[in-house]
């Protein structure tokens, strides 16, 4: 069983040490636009996440009132609304008044996965040369690129060999256009005309790709919607990182009214969804109430939350909390716990580990398992080979007879509904991003400096980097 951490992520010590070193580190980063919501909803009231997008110097403080706290979407496409004291589909908006023709404009967030074989090697160049996904100190981080490069022809072979046997690519794709689609129809149902678009990180179609689009179209108000339910550096946050850099650069989308949802594990709708799903997937064991629920999460290093302040690890534990109070209310009351899976390269990163985990609950007797991958929200190379198969088969030899898995919400309809539902309680908070006049970049001036600098790091990295702990790690483990 878990520990949860369920005293509002916000008022964290540690989120409170990331919020002031990811703002204080990232230039791009600025004056940030809180939303407090609030609900009525079974006595509970909750603070929705912090918009991570820089606002004008007049902050707008507004208050949500629902039947759950909700979190902030992205949107693209015309719309006429009023925004003032405002009700729309039983959400009441309080904003300075203000009523005018929108082109509005919905922007959906992901990873992005490799199409096919050739793909592979390439898309995890991308993946590694991301100074988000591996931190290297200030004086490695010449090394990003060359680093990536050697990473990723490591990892390619076995990365190359999961991906041929979910079909020879990923279809995170094609399941984000068909979630687009919907979410725009689903839009579209509560009287929002909208454009959606889709912006992958490390695969086309890449977030760079998708800003253009929206320019061309001329869109006015825009709503980001990462498809990441909790907030951590290495996912939104890096997304977030790479909008910054391309708003503060540019004239129109500078001045661009932008809302962005940073995260949304508490809301009401998904809460409800991951707990259908599960509910249901109980039903494939002969005894549902003997199976373990294993919520299995992403992992991300230690490092991170410790040093970085990364609220994964406390918005995880609350989502799980969340998931299994909707469940027990519904009289399921089975035991769970949570591991994490996905580690790569030496380092430390948060445990449990997923794998380690199942072996220890063969080994204490445990016989039903449920799977549940509570950080994805579309099936991928994360879902259909490292937990079907690798994780399956370890489970099985391990000692556990009866084994099912959660599949990901992709088009789960309360979903897609409870995002719509956030894009529209985000519009009326979007304000226009504004061109730092400064940054505070420590640049290296001297180049005898800098030359040594590059000389020792070389020789040092040199040894790290190329140690046989080192290759194995990267080769075992990761994407």
């Amino acid at each position: 069983m878990i520990a949860p951490s369920y005293n509002g992520v916000l008022s964290n010590p540690r989120f409170q040490s990331f919020h002031s070193k990811f703002s204080s580190s990232s230039s791009e980063i600025r004056n940030l636009t809180y939303v407090t919501c609030h609900s009525d909803s079974n006595k509970f009231t909750s603070q929705a996440s912090l918009f991570l997008c820089p606002a004008s110097t007049n902050r707008t403080n507004v208050v949500l009132r629902g039947p759950f706290c909700r979190d902030r979407r992205n949107l693209i496409g015309q719309a006429s609304y009023s925004v003032g004291s405002t009700t729309l589909d039983g959400v009441h908006l309080e904003t300075p008044s203000h009523v005018g023709e929108e082109k509005v404009g919905v922007l959906l967030l992901n990873l992005g996965g490799p199409e096919t074989l050739n793909d592979v090697q390439p898309f995890l160049f991308n993946l590694f040369a991301d100074p988000d996904i591996i931190r290297l100190p200030r004086l490695f981080q010449f090394l990003q690129q060359p680093l990536a490069k050697l990473i990723s022809v490591l990892r390619a072979p076995k990365s190359k060999e999961g991906y041929a046997a979910i079909g020879g690519g990923s279809p995170l794709r094609k399941i984000t256009d068909d979630q687009a689609l919907a979410l725009k129809k689903a839009l579209e149902a509560k009287g929002l005309s909208s454009n959606v678009y889709v912006g992958m990180r490390y695969w086309y179609p890449f977030t760079e790709e998708a800003v253009e689009q929206i320019k061309r179209d001329g869109v006015t108000r825009l709503v980001v919607l990462p498809l990441y339910p909790q907030f951590s550096i290495s996912t939104t946050g890096s997304s977030i990182r790479v909008l910054q850099q391309m708003f503060r650069a540019d004239e129109y989308l500078s001045s661009l009214s932008v809302s962005v949802i940073n995260s949304w594990y508490q809301r009401e709708g998904y809460i409800k969804s991951m707990a259908d799903l599960i509910q249901k997937e109980l039903t494939s064991f002969s005894e549902p109430e003997e199976a373990m629920i294993f919520f299995s999460a992403h992992g991300v290093p230690v490092s991170y939350v410790e040093d970085a302040g990364d609220p994964y690890r406390d918005q995880m534990e609350e989502c799980i909390f969340l998931i299994m109070k909707a469940l027990k209310a519904r009289g399921v009351n089975n035991e769970h716990t949570l591991a994490y899976q996905s580690r790569v390269g030496p380092v430390q990163w948060l445990k449990p580990y997923t794998d380690k985990v199942l072996v220890e609950l063969g080994q204490k007797g445990v016989k039903s398992l449920l799977a549940v991958p509570v950080s994805f929200v579309s099936e991928h190379i994360e879902t259909l080979e490292e937990i079907d198969m690798e994780y399956k088969e370890l489970a099985l030899e391990s000692g556990i007879k009866n084994w099912a898995r959660v599949p990901a919400l992709g088009l789960t309809p309360s979903f897609i509904t409870d995002l719509a539902d956030a894009v529209i309680e985000a519009l009326p908070s979007a304000t226009a991003l504004y061109a730092p006049t400064s940054t505070s970049e420590d640049v290296d001036h001297d180049p005898v400096t800098y030359l040594i600098k590059i000389f020792f790091g070389s020789i040092l990295a040199f040894i790290f980097f190329l140690s046989p702990k080192m290759i194995t790690s990267f080769k075992n483990h990761g994407f």
